[in-house]
This record gives C-alpha cells, sequence and structure tokens, in this order.
C-alpha cells in the first residue's frame, strides 16, 4: 500500500488531485470505520467547503457546484465503491506476503488509472466552474496559493536539517503505522536510514508548485467569463493543465519525479517487507474494515435509489 508510506511528492490543489483527495482521502485518512462511513457520507459538503475555501463561490455559482458535486458522488459511490472494495480485498491477500517494488508501482499505476476514471466524469462541471470565475475570484484564489506556500516552508523547509528529517521521518511513520500498528525502534531506524538517501527536494517541488499555480492563474484569467470563452475553449485548457500535472513540460522536473517515484517504490516493498507477521495481520484486518466499510456504503446507495424511485402507478 505505497500510498500510505511512501514520502509524498503532493502537488498543489488541482482538478484530479481535488478528485482522487474525495474519492480516496476519505479511505485513507480515517482510522475507523464509522468515520469512513460518516465522512463519505458528508463529503459533498465537505469537498464543497474545500473549494469555496479556494474560490469564495458567489450565491449564483453555489447551487449549481453543489448539485453537480452531489451527481458526482452519487455516480461514484454506485459506480466506482464496488471497484475500490474489490481492490481492498486484493490488497488483504497481498499484505500477508512480501512484495516488490515493481508490484508497489503496479498498485499506484492503478490507483491513477481509477482517478482519470473519476476525473473524465468530472470533466463537464469542472468547465462550468472554469468558465465562471471572476477577477475577484482568480484575486483571492491568488492570496490562498500565498499562504499555501507560506504553510508549506514551515511544514518542509525548516532551515535546520536535522529538524527537517526528523518531520519527514514522523509523517511517514505516521501514514505507515495507521496500516501496520506501532513500528518498533529497529524499525523505525531502518526507515530513518531509507528516507536519508530519497532524494525528494522540497525545494524543486515547492519551484514546480509555483510553476503549477500561476498555470491555474493564467487559465483562469484567460477563461474568465469577460473573455468571452467557449466549452470547447476551456476544455482544451483543461485537458492541457491536467497534462501538466501529471507530466511536467519542465524536464528537469520530469527527471526528478522518474527518479522519486522509483524510489518511493523500492522504499514502501523495503518497508512492507521489514514489516512482522502479526503487523501484516493488523494491516489485513484494516483492510478489511475498509472494504466492508465500502460494500456497505454501496448498498445504503442503492436502497437510497430504490427509495426515491416512484411506486407502480405513481408516474
Amino acid at each position: 500500500m505505497s500510498f500510505l508510506v511512501a514520502p509524498r511528492n503532493t502537488r498543489l490543489p488541482s482538478c484530479r488531485r481535488f478528485i482522487i483527495g474525495a474519492a480516496l482521502g476519505l479511505l485513507l485518512l480515517t482510522g475507523g470505520c464509522s468515520a469512513l462511513r460518516i465522512g463519505y457520507s458528508q463529503a459533498p459538503d465537505l469537498v464543497y467547503w474545500w473549494m469555496d475555501a479556494y474560490i469564495d463561490f458567489t450565491s449564483e455559482q453555489t447551487p449549481r457546484v453543489r448539485e453537480a458535486l452531489v451527481q458526482w458522488f452519487a455516480w461514484h459511490r454506485k459506480t466506482q465503491l464496488p471497484d475500490y472494495a474489490d481492490q481492498l480485498a486484493r490488497a488483504q491477500k497481498e499484505v500477508l506476503a512480501d512484495t516488490s517494488a515493481q508490484r508497489v508501482c503496479e498498485w499506484q499505476d492503478e490507483l491513477i488509472k481509477r482517478a482519470h476514471t473519476a476525473f473524465d466524469r468530472a470533466e463537464p462541471a469542472v468547465v462550468d466552474v472554469l468558465l465562471s470565475v471572476s477577477p475577484d475570484q482568480v484575486r483571492h484564489l491568488e492570496k490562498r496559493y500565498a499562504k499555501n506556500n507560506d504553510e508549506f516552508r514551515d511544514d518542509y523547509l525548516q532551515s535546520d536539517l536535522r529538524e527537517r528529517a526528523d518531520k519527514t521521518l514522523d509523517r511517514t511513520l505516521e501514514r505507515a503505522e495507521m496500516l501496520y500498528g506501532r513500528f518498533d525502534d529497529g524499525q523505525r531506524a531502518r526507515i530513518a536510514d531509507w528516507l536519508a538517501r530519497s532524494p525528494f527536494d522540497p525545494e524543486l517541488w515547492l519551484a514546480e508548485r509555483r510553476q503549477r499555480q500561476q498555470e491555474t492563474l493564467r487559465m483562469l484569467r484567460d477563461l474568465g467569463p469577460d473573455n468571452g470563452a467557449g466549452r470547447e475553449q476551456a476544455t482544451r485548457a483543461l485537458r492541457e493543465y491536467v497534462d501538466h500535472l501529471e507530466r511536467s513540460p519542465r524536464e528537469n522536473y520530469r527527471r526528478y519525479s522518474a527518479k522519486l517515484k522509483e524510489f518511493n517504490c523500492q522504499f514502501a516493498a523495503a518497508l512492507h517487507n521489514g514489516t512482522t507477521a502479526a503487523q501484516r495481520r493488523i494491516a489485513a484486518k484494516k483492510l478489511a474494515g475498509w472494504e466492508g466499510d465500502l460494500r456497505a456504503l454501496v448498498a445504503q446507495g442503492a436502497a437510497a435509489e430504490m427509495r426515491a424511485r416512484p411506486a407502480p402507478g405513481m408516474r
């Protein structure tokens, strides 16, 4: 489960990252089954509030955005959660055995494919938002980006390199122990040794992040309601933007991303292979709980859909 343990190469809030965060984040970041069920049921509101913090929606935009989120999550619950549950069922078996860097990368690629599917479904609604963002909202987003970058520096760019390494270790252990349970001192020392050899470069990451933020702001300015842009133009611009999020137009960052992904897959495999049989059983039990929770969410959605259908003779 590399997405839980590998040092993250997190990108700025983006369309595709929003989708995977909305769809998978509740699964990966909640510690108990009841929290997952409650969180997913509230997801349209939670995601709206998250988006509103960046865009500051107007009274005209709000109902359209909320309705689009409700529809997207209804589709996601019905069509995607069963697939996620099946994936978790496979993971329960795999987590009990050793793995390889190649297999870890395959898991990552599977998640990316699911994110593509989720984004494709959301694309028309995202285009609607792009075409309605005003200059004032672009300025609001620019200020939010500046605040986020300051927070990024506090979290990842401590001047004391020892403190920076300790923070990275703490973040990695928090994610790994959420799945496997508590690691002993020897395991923690081996993880710290691996992280000391990581190519992760927060300075380069921040520079790329700021480049992408500027691309976002330019796109929104170009597509604003005063510029007469149409849906076709906005769709092309959005797809180009998302392509750049996946494959940077800057060669040095593409090389860095490939090197980091290779390391992360090796690291995640080494971390997993260093766990005990008891820790793997803990992981399998947690995965089983998440699987059951997803299947319960699917069943709840199906039951709600049945209740909403008019009774025979009522049409």
